[in-house]
């Protein structure tokens, strides 16, 4: 009886360590299963590598002026009588803008005038009585000198009076105004700003290399802030015969109409010098470059082959796919493209997105090609 039930245990002992035995191996027969099975393809985006005309560009920063432009200040002192006209509208060459007290002055000049009438009379009469041998020469030379002296006198405080009423050196859009009637103002007090915006200066500077690319009358195309999505073109006018000695630039300028006066001296430019050189450049979307510091790559599409160099299909039939790492040179990035100096062939597909995803060899699915560009930003220029 009690090896009956020893027979018994020992069975039951036996079936569960077989049960368990058996369910582990079919765990690890599951894990085996899963890891030895093929990895699902991931899904990335693709584009060509095109081959286009790509228009060369030397990028730049630049200030533009207005082709007239002087801060009015005064030249004598004084106190302001009156002002003629109101800030911000337009002035024409010539047109009074402050008159400042000049009644000392006026005064003054009445008493000069005076003063060369009688200078006047007296050299005729010399003259006449020098010619009658009845004055001396000395006392002729000193009435020509009286009436030369008189005559200077009435020339210098005209001008000094003219100093005391400011006119408009040129025509254009006077700013606000710094100061009001009855402010005394001193030599040099700035009054307003006087701008001729109808055209414009932008000076911009290049490195002394460049200088080679750049001539007179070439195009330049910039956008500036206050109008993000419109661009601007100007033309070289001026090219400055001096490199600067501290920083190895040279001074270009170039000249642009402004006929809506949108555009204002001061405002700050980003700018495109356009080269002669349009000749067809390797191009890819930007998104397809991971830039490192220890250079730049791509994913390259490619057809996976077997050691016998058979193509790899997929149950569908098609070439299976692997995307293999590849470095590149790259050159001119703009609006969203970027030329490939070296590392591809045009006609090559390179990954676009998903490349976080991807190590080399990694088998991919294209899911969203990108068709190609039918131009390249700059093509058409």
């Amino acid at each position: 009886m009690l090896l009956r039930r020893m027979l018994i245990m020992i069975g039951v002992v036996v079936l569960v360590v077989l049960a368990l035995g058996g369910y582990k191996g079919y765990t690890i027969y599951q894990q085996i299963q899963m890891f030895s099975a093929p990895k699902p393809a991931i899904s990335v985006s693709a584009s060509p590598v095109e081959e286009l005309p790509w228009q060369q560009r030397i990028p730049a920063i630049g200030t533009l002026k207005a082709i007239q432009g002087v801060d009015l200040t005064v030249e004598v002192s004084g106190i302001v009588q009156d002002l003629l006209f109101n800030s911000g509208e337009q002035v024409k060459q010539g047109q009074a803008l402050v008159q400042m007290n000049s009644d000392v002055e006026t005064a003054n000049l009445a008493t000069a005038k005076a003063d060369l009438d009688l200078a006047r009379v007296e050299f005729a009469r010399g003259k006449k009585l020098v010619a009658q041998q009845n004055l001396s020469k000395s006392e002729y030379d000193r009435l020509a000198a009286e009436n030369a002296k008189a005559n200077a006198s009435v020339a210098q405080l005209e001008a000094l009076l003219a100093k005391k009423r400011i006119l408009a050196p040129f025509s254009g859009t006077i700013g606000i105004r710094q100061v009001d009637v009855g402010d005394f103002l001193s030599s040099g007090t700035y009054i307003a700003t006087l701008q001729n915006t109808s055209q414009l200066y932008l000076d911009f500077f290049l490195p002394e290399q460049d200088v080679p690319e750049i001539a007179l009358g070439q195009a330049i195309d910039f956008k500036v802030a206050a109008y993000p999505e419109q661009d601007f073109s100007a033309t070289i006018s001026a090219i400055n015969p001096k490199v600067e000695d501290s920083t190895r630039n040279v001074q270009v300028r170039a000249t642009l109409n402004n006929p809506d006066n949108k555009l204002l001296p001061g405002m700050f430019a980003n700018l495109q010098l356009l080269l002669a050189d349009n000749s067809a450049q390797k191009i890819v979307p930007e998104t397809a470059v991971t830039y490192t510091l220890y250079g730049n790559s791509v994913y390259v599409v490619a057809e996976k082959k077997d050691e016998q160099g058979n193509l790899v299909k997929e149950e569908d039939g098609k070439p299976q796919l692997v995307a293999q790492r590849r470095v590149v040179e790259t050159g001119e990035r703009r609006d969203g493209k970027v030329i490939i100096l070296k590392g591809l062939q045009a006609g090559e597909q390179v990954v676009t997105s998903g490349q976080l995803k991807l190590d080399n060899d990694a088998h991919i699915k294209i899911v969203d090609p990108s068709p190609a560009a039918a131009s390249t930003p700059g093509a058409e220029q």
